[in-house]
């Protein structure tokens, strides 16, 4: 059904119309507060694996903290992946995605937060704050119809999503062959509207993640999709938090 268009990789019609059947008449139909509760779960996951890396960094333990952080990248790629493919495994991975991005987002806000501690301090509690502020401010919007998830909007997003993914691919693939795109990197105005603009397309991916969990609840998806719902809310939030935190030290390394 075209309800469960998403720009979000992990949430798609497939996964839902997959597990409609499967389980639900065992478990019981998916709710939004069963799915809203998990996330609450997982992002004390993320807390904690955060919190841990931040205290290695404090200690001076960078060599311990470089290997938890390439863990956290790989591990937490694999397990999204496999998630994606399994989405009924995602009770017992989406708490260790959680965990494994709560490591290597606090390795990489402790170095940020030292690196602009005099140019711009407060730097990673401020990318927090916007974060949580924006995903409430979508969860508003969306929760009183401001914005609704048509099917004009949800293909704009969608399109804009895998733009977005498609131009940092390339960015990468170019950098192994030498090729800098510097303005995807330096604090000109160029790169500030690019980080702008992804900043606004990641959030409005929350209003499609919102729709997709109201959607599956509606349809009476399978218990366990609660789970998934909240590791695909979960995904889109850590790729906003990265972003605002790219902004911010671009907009500290211009005072």
């Amino acid at each position: 059904m075209a309800i469960f268009k998403s720009g979000n990789p992990t949430l798609s019609q497939k996964m839902f119309d997959k597990s409609m059947h499967l389980e639900a008449n065992i478990q019981g139909t998916m709710s939004v507060r069963g799915a809203i509760n998990k996330f609450g779960f997982l992002m004390l996951m993320v807390l904690a694996g955060a919190g841990y890396s931040w205290h290695l960094f404090e200690q001076g333990q960078t060599g311990q903290l470089n290997t938890l952080m390439l863990v956290g990248i790989f591990g937490g790629l694999i397990t999204a992946v496999a998630i994606s493919f399994k989405p009924n495994w995602a009770a017992y991975l989406a708490p260790l995605y959680g965990l494994l991005e709560g490591l290597f987002i606090g390795a990489i806000s402790a170095m940020l937060n030292e690196a602009f501690a005099k140019k711009y301090p407060g730097l990673v509690m401020q990318a927090v704050g916007l974060t949580f502020g924006v995903a409430i401010a979508m969860f508003l919007l969306y929760n009183f119809r401001v914005i609704k998830a048509t099917e004009k909007f949800k293909s704009v997003i969608i399109a804009s999503t895998l733009g977005i993914g498609i131009f940092y691919f390339l960015t990468i693939v170019l950098g192994w062959f030498g090729v800098n795109v510097t303005f995807m990197y330096d604090s000109s105005m160029l790169s500030i509207g690019i980080s702008l603009f992804v900043v606004a397309i990641a959030a409005l991916n929350l209003i499609l993640d919102f729709d997709m969990i109201e959607r599956g609840a509606e349809m009476g998806a399978p218990k366990f999709m609660e789970w998934y719902g909240a590791f695909a809310l979960l995904v889109t939030l850590v790729w906003l938090y990265m972003e605002i935190l790219r902004l911010l030290s671009k907009l500290g390394n211009n005072k």
